[in-house]
């Protein structure tokens, strides 16, 4: 009996993830090919792997005693595909959302991943087109769909976002902010709207009928142009530290409080081994530091996260 490499590793996530739409995801692959390489599976081994019901997806005690070894299986995959790859090659990386700083995230976990090599990308279309041609091996920032195929993603870490505006701002004096009360305020954005998939969402979300847009020269030249209007205001993840300018004030958001995606990106099939360190080391990263709190009651997020984020509170 020969198994499938690609249907074992459909198994192996679902398994990890006990939910097909979340293992899709970070397939890079429709939900429906998910369910075709199980049933394959399943019907090549003569025995259901997964029970599914009203209460979710769990295995099957034929599944549970499949899942080491199909780990293990998976593994040895990788390895052989790392072996045909030049090892000493540094794991190139490109990140996009440069405004919001996403090189923070990432230098934290980089020197748990081996040799990393940067690159430019400046949206996530070109980062997307840099990994299905080949020239990059992982890319981070926010991911949203819809994604091309041969693209997987995982979810690293959930940030906290602030409003920023002029100390002149009729709500300045504010401890805190809704994003509600921001309805009658002008939406400052470093590009076109319709480029800027979070702060688009924000806006139809929380009903910013006025927006205007700049060119994005960088974080300093931004939020100068943010306080230079009393009317304006713009969001920046709570932890980015910002620059020294004049009359600059940043408040927390609540009641929700709206949450930036940061997202590992790589074309599947890729076996470098540095990216299964890099992916590692954002796990470990994240458990450490929290990063993947997430309470459905108080937080907003465009779409919901596709990993197993844990409730609780943040820290601004």
């Amino acid at each position: 009996m020969d198994l499938d490499v690609a249907q074992v590793r459909a198994f192996v996530r679902t398994a990890e993830e006990l939910h097909f739409g979340r293992a899709a995801g970070t397939l890079g692959i429709s939900q429906q090919a998910l369910s075709k390489r199980i049933a394959r599976l399943e019907s090549l081994l003569g025995t259901e792997l997964f029970q599914r019901g009203g209460n979710g997806v769990r295995l099957t005690e034929a599944g549970q005693r499949f899942l080491p070894p199909a780990r293990q299986t998976v593994a040895a995959a990788d390895t052989a595909v790392a072996a045909a790859i030049d090892k000493e090659r540094p794991l190139h990386v490109d990140v996009w959302g440069h405004l919001y700083a996403p090189m923070r995230t990432l230098a934290q976990v980089a020197g748990r991943a081996g040799e990393l090599a940067l690159g430019h990308g400046r949206d996530l279309p070109s980062v997307t087109t840099a990994l299905l041609n080949g020239d990059i091996d992982a890319a981070f920032g926010r991911v949203h769909p819809p994604l091309p195929d041969g693209l997987a993603h995982r979810l690293v870490r959930l940030e906290p976002v602030d409003a920023v505006l002029s100390a002149d701002h009729p709500l300045a004096a504010e401890p805190a902010l809704r994003p509600g009360q921001l309805r009658d305020s002008t939406l400052w954005a470093p590009s076109a709207l319709n480029r800027l998939d979070f702060l688009h969402r924000f806006a139809d979300r929380f009903d910013i009928q006025n927006t205007a847009t700049s060119v994005n020269l960088g974080p300093a030249h931004f939020l100068a142009e943010v306080t230079a209007d009393p009317r304006r205001f713009s969001l920046m993840p709570a932890d980015v530290p910002l620059p020294q300018v004049p009359g600059l004030r940043s408040l927390p958001l609540v009641d929700p409080t709206p949450l930036y995606a940061w997202s590992l990106l790589w074309r599947t099939g890729n076996g470098h081994p540095g990216l299964n360190s890099l992916a590692a080391a954002c796990a470990e990263e994240a458990g450490r530091s929290r990063w993947l709190e997430y309470d459905p009651t108080g937080d907003w997020l465009p779409e919901p996260p596709t990993n197993h984020p844990r409730n609780g509170s943040k820290q601004h």
